[in-house]
């Protein structure tokens, strides 16, 4: 009970990303949610780098929610994830490429600059 504790309050976001409201034929972020829940219930509380990875899937996620132009990248770039059949850590491997899709999606975000024009 300690560690889904601990394991929480580092997920400030888990309550809004467990009880998102999506399409029923959205099955993108259903599988985004089980992942999500998945990973942060069977880390190693003990470990940081694991509860690094639970801080910043957490923190993906909820901007997953709320970011419709991320969304939409997410959902067309995750099926391109290819994972060896040697891998022995799967789930590392795929919380670990939505970080990254994440990161590059900032920073494609941020180097674009929108001018805005009042008429």
């Amino acid at each position: 009970m300690k560690k889904n504790k601990l394991i929480l309050n580092n997920c400030p976001n888990f309550y809004r990303i467990v009880n998102f409201d999506y399409f029923e034929d959205d099955f993108v972020t259903e599988k985004l949610i089980k992942i999500y829940e998945n990973y942060i219930f069977n880390i190693d509380v003990t470990n940081y780098d694991d509860l690094r990875i639970v801080k910043q899937i957490d923190y993906v996620l909820g901007k997953y929610i709320d970011d419709y132009l991320f969304r939409k990248r997410m959902q067309t770039e995750i099926v391109k994830i290819k994972i060896s059949k040697s891998s022995v850590n799967i789930m590392q491997i795929v919380v670990e490429n939505i970080i990254n899709i994440f990161n590059r999606y900032k920073e494609d975000t941020t180097r674009k600059i929108y001018i805005s024009r009042w008429i």
